[in-house]
Order: structure tokens, then sequence, then C-alpha cells
């Protein structure tokens, strides 16, 4: 006779197995999620934003004046709403994190309550800037999204988005943006929905990379991106071959 207890272990290695036979593309319908964008006022943020609500997503931009925010919303248009951080971050089902690497941890650390059971996308790059160029700085944590994942013990935080050229993200003559979207995180059913999201905007698609453990690294590749793009006057992003 099979108890509950024998059922346990089974049951998980059940599971283990069909989520192996999965068909890695086969990703859910995002089409009816609100996407707030922390820092929607910068130059990153204002790019996502414009992106998803071209692509036809409802999305909220914050900013820590809801004036900004709203001001911004008018300019980037398609229907995009602004509040301040709090109330982009209630009102949204996936919130994208895309502010000053400065200012992470203190918006995140004010923001706990409201992104508790969030779906959170951490997109900062943790960087430095000298007479050398662009270099990556390791925060105590590891990286921005495992800086995330520590103050924001009541999230689902993922890592995305961090390849992302601003310039072309805000340029409405720029039809498709060719480029791949590494997604790291701790759990498959987030990671994707982040990567549907990143086929949203036409171009793009979304791979899964890792768990947060590797988010450095990934991190860390815009200070050679910025490098490259410098040097060849371009605004390079990635393309994953062989997949």
């Amino acid at each position: 006779m099979t108890t509950p207890e024998d059922a346990g272990p089974v049951n998980v290695a059940t599971e283990a197995k069909k989520a192996l036979k999965k068909d890695p593309w086969d990703l859910p319908d995002v089409s009816g999620l609100v996407i707030g964008v922390l820092g929607g006022t910068g130059d990153q943020g204002r790019g996502l934003a414009y992106r998803f609500a071209r692509a036809g997503q409802k999305v909220i931009v914050g900013s820590r004046a809801a004036e900004r925010a709203i001001a911004a919303a008018e300019e980037i248009g398609h229907g995009v709403a602004g509040a301040d951080n709090a109330e982009c971050a209630r009102r949204a089902d996936v919130v994208i994190v895309a502010v000053p690497w400065e200012g992470h941890a203190k918006t995140l650390e004010s923001l706990r309550t409201e992104l508790a059971g969030k779906l959170v996308v951490d997109c900062v790059n943790p960087l430095g800037f000298d007479k050398k160029g662009a270099y990556a700085l390791k925060p105590e944590e590891g990286s921005a999204a495992e800086q995330a994942a520590a103050l924001l013990p009541d999230s689902r935080v993922t890592a995305a988005f961090h390849h992302l050229s601003a310039v072309l993200l805000q340029d409405p003559d720029v039809a498709e943006i060719d480029t791949d979207v590494m997604v790291l995180g701790e759990k498959r059913a987030d990671t994707d929905v982040v990567q549907a999201l990143a086929g949203r905007i036409p171009g793009m698609r979304g791979v899964f990379a890792g768990r947060l453990r590797n988010a450095h690294q990934v991190e860390s590749l815009v200070a050679n991106l910025i490098s490259a793009n410098r040097r060849y006057k371009v605004h390079a992003g990635l393309r994953l071959t062989d997949m």
C-alpha cells in the first residue's frame, strides 16, 4: 500500500521529468499583464516602457515624484500611465527595475511592501566609469539582481533586459530590436513569463541563461558592449547562436 509519504518523492521526480520534456519555447500568454517600470523617467526605463506599450502591453512608469512620471508618460504616449514608484509597484503585475545603480538598494528597500508577491525584473548594471571607460562593479551580494533578491524576500526576482540600447529602444523609426535577452531566475514559471514578455517586442527573443547566481557576468558584460559601441559607433546587442 502506498502512503502519502511514499508518494511525495515520486511526484517530485515525475514533475521534474515533465519539466525536462517541456518545449523551452512553449511560453505563456502575457499580453494581459500590466508592466510597471521603476525608473521610467530615465533613458532605459523610457525605452522599455515605449517598446512594451507599442507592443500592446498596459504600462505604468514610476518615479520618486509622480509629476515627473506623468510628464514622462505623456511624452512616451501609447497609453502609458505615470505614478510615483509606490503606486506603480502596487498597480503592476510585473515590475521592471531600471533605476540608476546608485539608488538601487534604497529604492527597493522603500518598496518592499508594495513589491511583495510581485514578479520583479531587475535590469540594473552596476558599473563604474573612469578615463579608461566603463568597468564592472561587484556588489557585496554578488550582483544587482542578487541584491534585489536579498532586499525583497517576498518577491519573485528575475534578471533581464541588461544589454539593450536605450537609443534604439526610444527611436520610433526602429521597427525591430534585433537582439536576444538573457533571462535569469530561480523558478521556470517566472523566467518563462519574462522570456514571453521579451518576445512581445518585435525582433527580440528571451533566452533562459541560468540562476541568479550567474547574474554578475551578465550585468558585467554591459561594460564590454559599451566599449565596443564607442569604438565602432554602433548600438550593438547580443545574439546567441545554434538555438
